[in-house]
């Protein structure tokens, strides 16, 4: 523990905010990684059920039936609508407005990330400093400032360790709110599908979908 004190000090206190910074990183990286995870077992299971769904009533059933989730508010938009330009429009707008929930909090480790490393050099800089000064002194031995440089080193290779561990989950966590927007785009397509489907056209064409023919599938 005076190890850990004395380190401490050399880096000016810097190292002091390494451990917090590591809290915070755990904290968001564990509180967003299970919510994310039941978003996404919601979103497939709302689209499993979806897919035996018939018509309005079909769809409204599983509206009714599914917990509240931002996939659940897309198919809700599109029930509300009268045709395909307005359950288009109503889904986008329910995309949009649930899409600033998903990444909530990962702002805080996209910092961490970013100001661990410099923190960690701002230690290191302040432990060199200390480290010269003593080798300014006529009664100290040159090699005694190997070791203060190797103290001084610490704050950088902890900040270097909080990016690291921080850069991992964020990536990680960026690729699942992506799985989310995804099912919530999946969501949207299925149930304008469901709801206005385009009858055959002429000329012995197959039975397509409106969206289809619009190329947005």
């Amino acid at each position: 523990m005076q190890t850990w004190w004395h380190l401490a000090a050399v880096s000016g206190g810097i190292l002091y905010l390494m451990p917090l910074l590591l809290l915070v990183v755990l904290f968001v990286a564990l509180e967003r990684s299970w919510a994310l995870a039941r978003l996404l077992r919601q979103g497939a299971t709302l689209l499993r059920d979806m897919q035996g769904a018939k018509g309005r009533d079909g769809l409204g059933e599983r509206l009714t039936m599914a917990l509240p989730s931002p996939q659940l508010a897309v198919l809700a938009a599109v029930l509300g609508s009268h045709d395909l330009d307005s359950g288009d429009g109503y889904a986008e707008e329910a995309m949009l407005a649930q899409a600033t929930l998903l990444d909530r909090g990962l702002w805080m480790l996209d910092t961490a990330v970013t100001l661990a490393p410099l923190l960690g050099l701002l230690g290191t800089i302040i432990g060199m400093f200390k480290a010269f000064q003593i080798l300014g002194d006529q009664s100290t031995a040159p090699t005694a400032i190997t070791g203060h440089v190797a103290e001084a080193l610490v704050a950088t290779a902890a900040g270097l360790t909080v990016a690291i561990i921080g850069l991992i989950f964020f990536n990680a966590l960026n690729q699942r709110v992506r799985l989310v927007l995804h099912q919530m785009e999946a969501v949207k397509v299925t149930a304008l599908n469901r709801l206005y489907r385009q009858p055959a056209r002429p000329h012995g064409e197959t039975p397509v979908s409106l969206l289809a023919r619009r190329g947005e599938i």
